[in-house]
């Protein structure tokens, strides 16, 4: 019998040279992929990499998988039928917030609310990078760039909020500069039976630089950034002092030991609440009475529904017993003709 080799992370990387400018987040979510990938359990043979166009796109070169660098805004719906033609693949989706949110915002939506059993890594940086600059479907109102010198005018779409409205079934967010928070959410992304929508605070030093900074430096994050975890009260600050309650479905951050709240009087974290999760999703860009909450990392939803491969195999499984298997021409001619005299 042969003996089961165990693969390490450099076995899924490439020979290929990568090229992302120095300090990109993109490294770091490239080595976060390729250290979890052996304790996922799949063959090597049966991951695929789709990608759009942008920095982020370059990742299906890097990896030592079977993959295809598509085209501006499509890699959701080529990574649609990879895994309708062969639902046993492990297919991952890269894109930025700019492929995906763009050009590719029709896929997006569409991926999210027919729930095919893929993962949907968003790298997002709030910029455009490849193209040098320019500001992105995520920019910040009031940002200034080289197609908005006087500042952009434009809300920026919240990338949670967007995935929870198009019917999402699973939305997460991470960041670069914490591989231990993205390995887990990664391998949260993979066990889940769904689409599962990654989105990744990604650092470009060159056009954006330290757009996330506050969430990830040490005299910030614990201020800035709140860890969801599911049954566990919502509890931030520096020495862990303040927590986040509802009043009806009004968010207040109160001063757990000012007010002597104990933890189970605190907002319990619920996956399966997707109410809870829109909340969450609007801490993003919202001050609730005046207040400024911190932003959410880790899973905000998650709740298994029927996949469209399945469904797909189904709907044709049910219709062949019910029809039988009728000859391709009689289908493209149909049913119903007509004569011309």
């Amino acid at each position: 019998m042969e003996t089961e080799v165990k693969l390490l992370p450099k076995d899924y990387a490439s020979t290929q040279e990568v090229k992302w400018c120095p300090g990109c987040g993109d490294y770091s979510i490239l080595k976060q992929v390729q250290t979890v990938f052996p304790d996922l359990g799949i063959p090597k043979e049966k991951f695929v990499f789709i990608s759009g166009i942008g920095c982020s796109s370059r990742f299906t070169y890097y990896m030592d998988t079977y993959g295809m660098h598509s085209i501006h805004g499509r890699a959701a719906a080529i990574a649609s039928g990879v895994k309708a033609a062969n639902p046993d693949l492990s297919v991952w989706v890269i894109s930025g917030d700019g492929d995906a949110l763009s050009i590719g915002g029709n896929h997006f939506i569409h991926l999210m609310r027919k729930n095919f059993n893929v993962n949907y890594l968003v790298f997002n940086n709030q910029i455009y990078s490849l193209t040098k600059g320019q500001y992105s479907p995520t920019s910040e109102k009031g940002k200034i760039t080289k197609t908005t010198p006087y500042g952009s005018i434009e809300e920026p779409f919240n990338p949670s909020e967007l995935a929870l409205g198009a019917k999402a079934s699973f939305v997460s967010r991470t960041l670069d500069r914490d591989p231990k928070h993205m390995q887990a959410i990664l391998k949260r992304a993979h066990e889940f039976k769904g689409t599962s929508f990654v989105e990744v605070y990604q650092n470009c030093p060159v056009f954006n630089d330290e757009a996330f900074f506050a969430f990830s430096d040490k005299e910030t994050k614990k201020e800035e950034a709140i860890f969801l975890e599911h049954g566990k009260p919502l509890i931030f600050g520096h020495n862990d002092e303040k927590g986040i309650v509802l009043d009806g479905l009004t968010p207040k951050i109160v001063n757990i030991k000012e007010n002597t709240i104990s933890p189970a009087d605190l907002w319990i974290h619920d996956e399966k609440d997707k109410t809870k999760a829109n909340l969450l999703a609007r801490f993003f860009d919202t001050l609730f009475d005046g207040q400024h909450f911190p932003r959410p990392f880790g899973v905000l939803y998650a709740d298994e529904r029927p996949v469209y491969e399945e469904d797909m195999a189904n709907q044709i499984n049910d219709t062949k017993q019910k029809k039988g298997n009728i000859p391709l021409n009689q289908i493209l001619s149909g049913d119903k003709t007509w004569q011309i005299g």
